[in-house]
């Protein structure tokens, strides 16, 4: 009990320092950069501007692109032999071709400008793009490029329109139009379930019919009838997007067929948009007399059936992103193999006669 009194009697002692003349407070170097204080550099800017374009994408226009000038090149030298060569236009297909890739591109940031406008795939994880919605970049630049884009490509057009004709006129503003409708305004071709048709008529013969009268000043039935091979794929591939997005757009208000249709509706159409493109190239390969070497697109079965098993096999975003990957590698390969086959039976015929045009 003394020492308890004796600690009661005792009184803290406190001293008071100025803060005025505290001594210099000095903070550690952070190891990550906050946002508002990093800069990135020249490269990083092209690369996201780059990814939020959706390269990968290009195949849908390059392919149909590349099956119409090669079906082109086909005729001349089935009709001209090794001199067709000197009547088919390789400034027309480069222009062309890069004609094609801008409007896509265009379309591709003009989406989305307008899905951020509309609150779409605000929540969307897997898709790429979303240069909006992720904060990189201001949605005013993104629609100025897009529409720069989009006028480059007309530009493009329309010279190639002075060296071939009016008809290409057409080709090129029909796919000026649906590029920018498809996602624009309220009432857009992909809100209205429009979409895939919209899709299969662009990326199946107006593409491949518009690079075929590039290089031929005419138009031909069985350009038409190849042309409908990368339009059922290009549809298959952008069916199956919705099918992914079926629950985000169903959120924003934006009506596809994928979320009108049920879950087995969709694959079922799915399916039917992929075994028709085989069956095209069935009816072309399979006659008497016809280029019985574009069958090797068949090689590209083992993919088909890894797609069909994907689609089967899930109900899930992730899956069918998968799926809708897988498909874009489908379109590739076949379009591909159909071009080399193609050139390889118009080549292998007219070899014995190089030997001859190269004596003096």
């Amino acid at each position: 009990m003394g020492s308890l009194q004796t600690l009661s009697t005792l009184q803290p002692e406190v001293s008071v320092h100025s803060v005025e003349a505290g001594e210099a407070v000095s903070t550690p170097t952070p190891l990550v950069a906050q946002p508002a204080e990093y800069r990135r550099s020249l490269g990083e800017w092209l690369r996201i501007w780059w990814e939020g374009m959706r390269p990968r994408y290009l195949v849908l226009s390059v392919m149909p692109f590349l099956l119409g000038s090669a079906l082109a090149l086909v005729q001349e030298l089935g009709l001209q032999g090794p001199l067709g060569l000197g009547r088919w236009h390789p400034q027309r297909f480069l222009v062309g071709l890069v004609a094609v890739m801008l409007l896509q591109l265009g379309a591709n940031l003009i989406n989305d400008y307008y899905d951020y406008l509309r609150g779409i795939d605000t929540s969307n994880t897997l898709g790429p793009g979303k240069l909006i919605q992720q904060g990189l970049i201001k949605p005013t630049r993104v629609l100025a490029l897009g529409l720069a884009f989009l006028a480059g490509g007309s530009l493009l057009g329309l010279l190639l329109t002075l060296s071939t004709g009016w008809p290409l006129l057409i080709f090129g503003l029909l796919g000026l139009l649906i590029a920018y409708f498809y996602s624009a305004t309220r009432r857009a071709l992909s809100s209205l379930m429009l979409g895939l048709p919209a899709t299969f008529c662009v990326y199946g013969p107006l593409i491949t019919l518009g690079a075929y009268y590039l290089q031929r000043v005419q138009l031909d039935g069985q350009a038409l009838l190849y042309s409908l091979i990368p339009g059922l794929l290009a549809t298959a591939f952008v069916h199956v997007n919705d099918m992914r997005d079926v629950e985000d757009d169903a959120q924003a208000g934006k009506r596809t067929l994928a979320n009108t249709l049920g879950l087995g509706l969709n694959r079922t159409l799915f399916l039917l948009l992929l075994g028709g493109a085989y069956l095209v190239l069935l009816s072309i390969g399979l006659p008497h007399n016809a280029p019985h070497l574009v069958l090797i697109a068949l090689w590209t079965l083992p993919t088909l059936v890894v797609v069909v098993s994907g689609i089967v096999r899930t109900d899930l975003a992730s899956g069918l992103h998968l799926v809708m990957r897988d498909t874009l590698k489908l379109e590739a390969w076949f379009i591909a193999l159909l071009v080399v086959a193609l050139l390889l039976s118009a080549i292998l015929p007219i070899l014995p006669q190089l030997p001859s045009l190269a004596l003096p």
